[in-house]
């Protein structure tokens, strides 16, 4: 049951609504003429047309107004204030704050975002109107390699129509850059910011930071041509803290860790860290339009983005299980054990930490492509579109890992676990010597590293045509829309890894010019300790040969290759309902031809020489998706509307999920042959949506809505494990070993993602965007644009591998999914003047992390409140300094924690802080 009473923005929302449907209603009470109705009409076209001089805030939101307005689906838009200028830092930022959104912070960025408390594996990206690929493991795009200044816009699809090639089961996320053409005159706009992270400076590493961006809007030879470019540069600092447990947490048997009692919740081991280093990122985009007559445009889309970061987390790390380098158990006294059976602290002995320097190097670049042409030609209009996108992701990541030495120092450490706060671990040794800390053999080995490579590529072409509808149907449809898509996606990766191993000299110490001073853990009690050159360690004292042919990194490598083929019919409608209602909308069909195919190796254990044998395998599937869809938008007087969407949706599945890569064995005692790995046999998600919402209108000034929607999901991915199996082609390479008297079996089980039944899920979205002069004179300038969605699902899935995990033994909700998310802008803007604070929160959710091995563990995430804030000052006509405004911006204004949790909230995992973002500078537009 949905608890709207549980936060006051959802009262407010409300409130609000009722307050507009009581006027609307009080207004209703004289019947409109035709006359008056078209005179709104114009008076609304007028206001459309005004919002183009209106600046700032303002303009912003009054042109996302418009585009929700308009559409014939449902939408949500944010629209750029001025060129180069929309009203977050970062695109995902703008994005979050849309009704019925928000993000997941990575590194202390908004960078995936869930739309409708689906995971972002669910949602479908595009660049103006082309599907991108993406530099993760997945289909989800990392929206931080978008910078804000490049787009004008973004249009999230709530509903998808025929037409809409690409879209996503939870919606369609669609960034637009400018069009030249639409500008009445040349623009040109430079920016410069300097920023600073509260955590400061650390490890070698300035705390300061620095963006700076540049475009231009020309029009030539007498408009026929247009002209778009845009540059971005930023080079922000890495500063994070952050004590980490192990996972899972574990029920201890008896004796299993001296002084624990039997029963206990217990987490082997913590760690605390200080991670500092630079992250830097380049993007152009060039848009040409060429319109040589009324018949004829041609748009040239170019957009190109290299971003990269290099960081060291130095990290102060013990074993509290009974992997202690043979150095005897540890013991725990005075423990503290809560009402729920967690252990929350005690002091252990006989222990030996590990002081490790972790280092990580990416760098990504994407390159798109779009050509699109339009012909009008009357009744007919025709439109070609070819794009192409390329993304290439290369990483580095190498450890060190030292101890106190030459012989073992072992150390009694102080614990102390909350939820709330970083947990302590105090120790009783002094770690922040470097010359007493040696790279050595240590439990954990001397080092270990990681190369992996991502290569995403998608080619598509589309072509399609609208015409008029014959006169004997034209009451109710104004024109058809027939089209064909092909898109050819081929995605690769490999993750070649291996031990850092010492070399020649043995144990010893890392030499002072690779030393970067010390970084101090005293947040979570540990003191200092030293950071170092990682790279230079490992190159001067270390040998590292990764590789790819291990049983346990087979599985890693594999490729990926996607046609589909795309046609749609969609008919538009637009009706006059009587003197009061109109009609507009569509009702189509899309359907789909999809060719899927998965080439990699599998590891066949057995008794041959190595003991496993690599062998490639190449399987895929075939088949169609038929997609109907309809959108109802009835306009009624006094600026209402009514819309009604019902739709067939999809959703690809995950691109690891379907790797040809098994592990396949057989069980020698009875011959029963077994696996697990990937499916390259998968289909979509599926699910069939129905969607409600009113929205009210004043002008393109302000709005209230409330949205209901549905969905059935007919399809759910996850891992099942099924018997009857045929593994006839791999017995027929199996060697058994000797001595097995058993036959081999050709039918065993299989582990692998499976589609399975779903479930439902349904939610409530309330929106207002009101400024306060509606209500008074006297609130001239104060607006707010607040929402609540409210999201309530029945789909249960099993836990990972259906075995002990940090989301325990029992189903589990959808990953990515919040119950409760709330978004709320509050702005003043007024003769130059700016302000605003920005504030969104989401109640807790299951997030996808990156682990270690670089596969993704579910983990419970704390629902997280963000608040940034900002003013301005824009210098306006008559002065010298016209086209010039002063920004002084604070992101995470309260430096709000990101926190995990195992099951309950008393069994920590992380607590990390990023710390907050002051931002300083100017622009000028001329």
């Amino acid at each position: 049951m949905m608890q709207l009473k549980r936060n006051m923005l959802s009262v407010a929302l409300v409130t609000a609504i009722g307050m507009v449907a009581t006027a609307a209603q009080a207004q209703s009470t004289t019947n409109d003429t035709a006359a008056t109705q078209d005179a709104k009409k114009k008076a609304d076209e007028k206001n459309v047309l005004d919002s183009v001089v209106v600046t700032g805030i303002r303009r912003g939101i009054e042109g996302a107004i418009t585009t929700k307005k308009n559409a014939t689906s449902i939408v949500e838009a944010v629209s750029a204030e001025d060129i180069g200028k929309l009203p977050d830092v970062s695109i995902a930022e703008s994005i979050a704050r849309l009704p019925g959104l928000s993000a997941q912070r990575v590194a202390g960025r908004a960078q995936v975002v869930s739309v409708r408390g689906l995971s972002p594996d669910f949602s479908t990206t595009l660049l103006n109107g082309r599907e991108m690929v993406s530099t993760g493991d997945n289909r989800s795009v990392e929206f931080d390699q978008y910078p804000s200044e490049l787009m004008a816009g973004v249009t999230v699809y709530k509903t998808p129509d025929a037409g809409l090639v690409g879209q996503g089961l939870s919606g369609t996320i669609d960034m637009r850059t400018v069009r030249p053409l639409d500008f009445s005159k040349s623009v040109t706009a430079i920016g410069v910011r300097g920023q600073r992270n509260s955590l400061g400076s650390a490890g070698g590493q300035s705390a300061n930071g620095n963006r700076i961006n540049a475009s231009y809007i020309g029009q030539f030879a007498n408009r026929t041509f247009g002209l778009a470019l845009g540059y971005s540069h930023s080079e922000n600092p890495i500063q994070e803290q952050q004590v980490g447990l192990y996972e899972p947490w574990e029920q201890v048997g008896a004796g299993w860790r001296p002084g624990v009692p039997a029963g206990t919740w217990y987490s082997e081991g913590i760690k605390a860290l200080r991670r500092t280093g630079r992250e830097k990122r380049d993007a152009v985009m060039a848009t040409l339009e060429y319109q040589p007559s009324k018949t004829w445009t041609s748009t040239l889309d170019l957009f190109y983005t290299k971003a990269g970061h290099k960081d060291t987390a130095n990290q102060f790390e013990v074993n509290l299980g009974d992997y202690n380098g043979g150095y005897g158990r540890i013991n725990v006294t005075s423990p503290v054990i809560n009402g729920n059976g967690t252990f929350e602290g005690g002091t252990a002995a006989n222990l030996y930490p590990l002081v490790r320097g972790m280092y990580d190097k990416r760098e990504d670049k994407i390159k798109a492509f779009g050509w699109r042409n339009d012909f009008n030609l009357g009744n007919v209009k025709l439109f070609t579109d070819l794009s192409y996108s390329h993304a290439d992701r290369k990483e580095l990541s190498l450890e060190n890992n030292t101890q106190l030495y030459p012989a073992p120092q072992l150390d009694t450490l102080k614990l102390g676990y909350f939820s709330n706060n970083f947990s302590q671990l105090n120790p009783g040794l002094n770690y922040s010597d470097p010359s007493k800390l040696y790279l050595q053999n240590t439990i954990y080995g001397s080092g270990y590293g990681k190369v992996p490579e991502v290569h995403d590529t998608l080619k598509s072409a589309k072509v399609g045509a609208s015409f008029a509808a014959p006169e004997a149907v034209t009451k109710w449809i104004s024109d058809f829309e027939v089209g064909l898509n092909y898109a050819d996606r081929e995605k690769n990766k490999k993750q070649p890894e291996g031990n850092i191993n010492l070399g020649a000299q043995g144990p010893t110490a890392i030499a002072s010019d690779l030393q970067y001073g010390t970084v101090n853990l005293g947040f979570a009690g540990v003191g200092n300790i030293p950071a170092w050159n990682v790279p230079g360690a490992v190159a001067r004292y270390m040998v590292f040969n990764p590789a790819i042919d291990q049983p346990w990194l087979i599985a890693k490598t594999w490729s990926l290759t996607e046609k589909i083929e795309t046609a749609y019919l969609k008919a538009n409608l637009d009706a006059q309902l009587g003197s009061d209602v109109q009609l507009r909308g569509n009702i189509g069909l899309q359907v789909q031809h999809v060719k899927q195919s998965s080439s990699a190796n599998s590891t066949i254990s057995d008794a041959s020489p190595a003991g496993f044998r690599a062998v490639p395998v190449t399987l895929g599937a075939t088949y169609n998706e038929v997609l109907p869809s309809m959108n109802l938008a009835f306009s009624f007087p006094h600026d209402q509307a009514l819309r009604v969407a019902l739709a067939k949706q999809s959703a690809r599945p995950r691109v690891d999920d379907m790797s040809a890569s098994v592990g396949f064995g057989v069980n020698t005692t009875n011959g029963k042959p077994g696996g697990g790995g990937g499916n390259p046999q998968l289909k979509p998600w599926r699910a069939n949506a129905f969607d409600l919402s009113y929205e009210k209108y004043f002008g393109t000034k302000a709005y209230v809505s409330a949205a209901y929607y549905y969905k059935q999901l007919t399809s759910y991915i996850f891992n099942q494990t099924v018997d009857g199996y045929d593994w006839s082609a791999y017995v027929a390479q199996y060697v058994p070993p000797a001595g097995m008297t058993v036959p081999v079996q050709t039918h065993g089980t299989y582990t692998a993602p499976q589609n399975g039944k779903g479930g439902k899920m349904q939610g409530i979205e309330l929106t207002a965007s009101l400024p306060f002069e509606m209500f008074t004179p006297v609130l001239k300038g104060f607006g707010v644009v607040a929402s609540a969605s409210f999201n309530d699902s029945s789909i249960k899935i099993p836990p990972p591998d259906g075995s002990q995990s940090s989301v325990g033994n029992n189903p589990i909700a959808l990953p990515g999914l919040s119950k409760r998310v709330y978004n709320l802008t509050a702005y003043y803007e007024r003769n130059g003047f700016e302000a605003r604070i920005s504030q969104r929160r989401r109640s807790d959710f299951i997030g996808e992390i990156g682990n270690f091995n670089g596969n993704r563990t579910l983990r419970y995430v704390v629902g997280e409140n963000i608040t940034d804030a900002q003013v301005s000052y824009n210098f306006s006509e008559g002065s010298s300094l016209k086209g010039l405004s002063l920004l002084l911006q604070a992101n995470n204004l309260t430096n709000s924690a990101y926190r995990t949790y195992a099951t309950t909230k008393d069994r920590p995992l992380e607590y990390i802080k990023w710390g907050r973002t002051i931002l300083l500078g100017a622009s000028y537009k001329f």
